[in-house]
């Protein structure tokens, strides 16, 4: 039986470096705000809290334009709440975590593993064809990101406190993989707005076991610093360049549109050299050159025009 499916027709239409130029520089913002965050509140707690802003603003964004949606489809239901749980709730828990006991620099190493998954799981589950060229790419930018973590500023070191850290940082950037191959396979039958507002609505219902008489204690003692941060990490890295996400998403493929992720290391370090004075060394700048390197060798490659077969998730 025929089954009919969305087809995107504005956000193609869109620029795609504007797009995920602006997603990426969102999430390598997130980082010293998530430190930020840590301050005043316990992972679980800054993870109920950044989520529920953003459901507030997605029912909103439900209830005064309901045109803007796609119908949820009752057999979707349980993979979209799937898909927002591991991907999104999972991840920000995960992430938040580890970065209580890891170093920035090992936070951004480990999660800049995430393209390497999702090029892993796109061969196996979008049927997607990865080139030599792509692989070159791939372990150009893997390198500099490498390299920066590690020897980017004078304070940068790869030292893990606790395993525990390293490992649910490392089960963040699986889930985060996921959340991409998944995601792109429900584009099918729906908009990136629709998904990404499904997604975290359902997903965040997770969250309910989590709940605890700390939070209110927590948050009832949150400074102006720390509301901002929240604020900030709910609205922009979250409601904004998740939504990018997912419209790039529709533009290209997941393996080609992950590989730009390895920017966001770069520009984190450079945003702390910026407002926390930090020093950016030589070891630095040969890193984004390899980071850069890696884009172009991807961005070189054309694709000839196919037609890409996605399985919808039972």
């Amino acid at each position: 039986m025929a089954i009919d499916t969305y087809r995107p027709s504005i956000f193609s239409k869109k620029p795609f470096f504007v797009f995920i130029g602006v997603a990426v520089i969102l999430w390598a913002f997130a980082f010293p705000f998530i430190k930020i965050g840590l301050s005043e509140l316990s992972p679980i707690n800054l993870t109920i809290m950044r989520l529920a802003i953003v459901c507030i603003v997605f029912l909103l964004l439900l209830v005064c334009f309901p045109k803007k949606f796609i119908k949820i489809r009752r057999q979707d239901i349980v993979p979209i709440f799937l898909l927002g749980f591991f991907g999104i709730v999972v991840y920000h828990l995960g992430l938040n975590y580890g970065e209580q006991y890891i170093s920035a620099s090992a936070a951004s190493l480990i999660i800049a593993t995430i393209p390497v998954f999702v090029i892993i799981l796109a061969v196996f589950f979008l049927e997607e064809i990865i080139t030599k060229k792509i692989l070159v790419g791939i372990f150009l930018c893997f390198s500099g990101v490498a390299l920066i973590s590690v020897t980017g500023t004078p304070q940068s070191t790869l030292e893990i406190r606790y395993l525990s850290g390293a490992i649910t940082t490392l089960i963040a950037a699986l889930v985060g993989a996921g959340y991409t191959i998944a995601g792109k396979k429900l584009l099918q039958n729906y908009s990136a707005l629709s998904l990404t507002v499904y997604a975290f609505l359902f997903g965040s219902i997770g969250l309910i076991p989590f709940l605890s008489p700390s939070l209110v204690v927590e948050v009832v003692s949150l400074s102006r610093i720390g509301w901002g941060a929240i604020l900030f990490l709910a609205l922009f890295p979250t409601v904004i360049a998740y939504i990018l996400w997912f419209m790039v998403l529709e533009m290209r493929n997941a393996s080609e549109v992950s590989i730009y992720l390895y920017f966001i290391p770069v520009l984190s370090t450079t945003i702390s050299a910026i407002f926390l004075d930090e020093r950016i060394t030589f070891f630095f700048l040969v890193g984004g050159c390899l980071v850069i390197a890696g884009l172009l060798v991807v961005n070189k490659y054309k694709k000839k025009k196919t037609t890409q077969k996605i399985t919808p998730l039972p």
